[in-house]
């Protein structure tokens, strides 16, 4: 099929049945809302009704807990040897890196933690072997903020557990991703397992692990675990899956064993790709940082959370921010280390002891020779409070300013915002039919992806409803849609112009980057303190924290649109803007609605954060279950909140899929 064929409208014969299908089924949905005026279990789902499904998980985690058992232990027992295994990696890092230890003398003789000095200067050694001078200045500078900035005994703490529960979290969904390459048989039963962990709202993790594993660290490094580990897991099958062929044949052409094609010829094969899902869960674990606060991790974490608390706006800033300089700096690390070429092995052999391990000797020298030298500078132990720069008074009376003399304008446009945009979309969802919502969804995957796409979303929103969320659901949408749809509005330009232009491009790469680092809870604070709390608040902070991919795929889709058809288009006539609108746009559709699926993925995660700022939808429900640790509660809510994410990532995904298909892209 030729690209005009592809991008041309279908025959009037073709698409009458799909118009007649739709048609009718926006009748029945008209006509059920009509009946719901005197049938209100068309809107209202009726409580006899509802599948007590929040009880039959609360009673089972309640057996699990205080009856089961498995002979010689109890399985209480087995979770609390399991926190008590992990908490030792955990108490050294803290040991080497925050508080030190108290020798077992009597005397109180304390033998203290690392310099800050010898950290500093161990990273940024690590930065210029693994990526130059230019990465080495960028780690030091990071690191530097910390000290500078009076954040380094907070961050010492996150980066203790980030230390433990990184390496824990690339072993187990590198050990599932292989198994999964190994079994299509266990590839297709974890897939949507992985689908719901990576969907289900982090707060919903929380409660189960706090019952399970107890308040404290460990508690929050295992959530971090289950948050961060499916990208792994996915990323090691793709990356297994994508090795070439002739590089496995090869390996069967010198008679390895299965274990040797997986060690020796696999896993070195995909080691670039690898690297990718360990920068992910290197990111995804700094974004758990001030949620697992919640329940025990202290650090940074727990300063932003603190300072949201007190709407203290100077000092969860710099928390925050020194939670991106930290996230930025093991990104670009990782990153570094991915696209480092290793040594061939002949060379390696030729070289001497110390050239072979000269990172491991440069780090050891670093860290050794600060540690000896500050017990001479105690400046080199503890940085000097009186050096550190205090930023928090600048930004608090940046907002009083704000409120002073901007307060009637922002109040003007938040209020207008309410009464006709906000409070009418409420209304609307909230009033929709569920049965009549449930068949245009089946309606629409059949259009799309067929039979079972359809059975699968329309089954997921009655779902909704038989658990008793449905109204808090529509509100959901309510919120995540006009996000999304001010995101892309915001975005798309954006991603446009830097298409378009390779400076603005590399500008708003930088932008995107720090918005994607910034921890979620930073988002609230500003917009409280304008704002105040409610839904346009929580609509601010979500727009804000979903932006970064729609500038991105944007950016993408577009660039990615072949060079010889848009050489065609101009020695066709079409000017600049008609060739933006007329091919660029239409052939980049795809990815940006891709794009557009992943700024509700991330409108959906954020949506239990807002509930802090007081929102009345699906993430108000986990965060109530949360301070009242109701397992079953906590969970069919973040179930919901997942089953939405799923609607809407199976049909945009079968939508683009599909166009791409039709438009030659694959």
């Amino acid at each position: 099929m030729t690209l005009a064929g592809a991008m041309a409208p279908g025959p009037g014969p073709l698409r009458r049945p799909w118009l007649l299908l739709w048609a009718a089924a926006l009748a029945i949905l008209v006509a059920l809302w009509l009946a719901a005026a005197w049938q209100p279990w068309l809107t209202v789902y009726p409580e006899a009704w509802i599948l007590p499904l929040r009880h039959w998980i609360s009673d089972a985690m309640r057996w699990l807990v205080k009856d089961a058992s498995f002979g010689l232990f109890t399985f209480k027992e087995l979770t609390r040897a399991l926190a008590w295994l992990l908490d030792l990696p955990l108490q050294a890092c803290l040991i080497l890196l925050s508080r030190g230890f108290e020798l077992p003398l009597g005397a109180g003789v304390t033998v203290p933690p690392l310099s800050w000095l010898g950290v500093l200067g161990a990273m940024t050694f690590a930065a210029w072997r693994a990526g130059g001078s230019r990465l080495a200045l960028l780690v030091g500078l990071c690191f530097g903020y910390l000290v500078v900035f009076g954040q380094w005994d907070s961050a010492m703490v996150t980066l203790s557990s980030i230390l433990v529960a990184v390496p824990i979290g690339v072993v187990c969904g590198g050990l599932l991703g292989i198994q999964g390459h190994r079994s299509p048989a266990f590839e297709r039963a974890i897939t949507p397992v992985l689908d719901l962990m990576q969907t289900v709202p982090v707060f919903a993790y929380l409660v189960p692990v706090l019952f399970l594993f107890g308040f404290g660290p460990v508690s929050a490094m295992i959530a971090t675990i289950i948050y961060a580990m499916p990208p792994m897991v996915r990323i090691t099958m793709l990356a297994l899956r994508g090795v070439d062929r002739q590089v496995v044949e090869f390996g069967r052409m010198t008679g390895c064993s299965p274990r040797q094609m997986l060690w020796k010829v696999l896993l070195p094969s995909a080691r670039h790709s690898l690297m990718v899902g360990v920068n992910q869960v290197i990111m995804l674990s700094l974004n758990m940082v001030i949620i697992a606060s919640m329940i025990g991790a202290g650090g940074l974490g727990h300063d932003v959370l603190t300072s949201l608390r007190r709407l203290a706006i100077g000092d969860g800033l710099e928390a925050g921010i020194a939670i991106t300089v930290l996230a930025i700096s093991l990104d670009r690390l990782s990153q570094a280390a991915a696209n480092r070429a290793p040594t061939p092995v002949h060379l390696r052999q030729q070289q001497s002891f110390v050239e072979r391990h000269a990172l491991l000797l440069g780090l050891a020298g670093i860290l050794v020779g600060s540690y000896l030298l500050a017990f001479v500078v105690p400046g080199l132990r503890s940085y000097p409070a009186a050096l550190t720069i205090d930023t928090g008074p600048l930004f608090d009376d940046l907002v009083e300013w704000i409120n002073v003399h901007l307060f009637t304008y922002l109040d003007a446009v938040k209020s207008a915002l309410l009464i006709h945009v906000l409070i009418p979309f409420k209304r609307f969802l909230v009033e929709a039919p569920w049965p009549g919502v449930a068949l245009v969804l089946g309606v629409a995957g059949l259009r799309i992806g067929g039979p079972r796409l359809a059975l699968l979303v329309a089954g997921l929103a009655v779902f909704i409803a038989v658990t008793g969320n449905w109204e808090k659901a529509m509100i959901s949408v309510y919120l995540c849609g006009i996000s999304v749809v001010l995101a892309m509005a915001i975005g798309l330009p954006i991603g446009i112009l830097a298409a378009r232009s390779e400076r603005f491009h590399r500008v708003a790469q930088n932008v995107v980057d720090t918005l994607q680092t910034l921890p979620s809870f930073v988002y609230l604070i500003p917009v409280v303190m304008l704002f105040q709390v409610g839904d346009f608040s929580a609509m601010i902070a979500i727009t804000a924290y979903a932006l970064a991919p729609a500038v991105r795929y944007t950016d993408h889709g577009i660039r990615r649109v072949p060079g010889e058809i848009v050489e065609a288009s101009r020695m066709a006539g079409c000017k600049p803007g008609q060739i933006l609108r007329k091919v660029q746009i239409p052939l980049a559709m795809p990815e940006i609605m891709l794009g557009v699926n992943q700024t509700i993925m991330m409108a959906l995660s954020m949506l239990v954060i807002t509930a802090l700022v007081g929102t009345r939808d699906l993430g108000q429900e986990v965060y109530i279950a949360l301070t009242r640790a109701d397992i079953g509660h906590g969970l069919v809510a973040g179930l919901c909140v997942a089953f939405l994410a799923i609607i809407a990532d199976r049909l945009i995904g079968a939508w683009a899929a599909r166009r791409k298909q039709e438009l030659g892209l694959d």
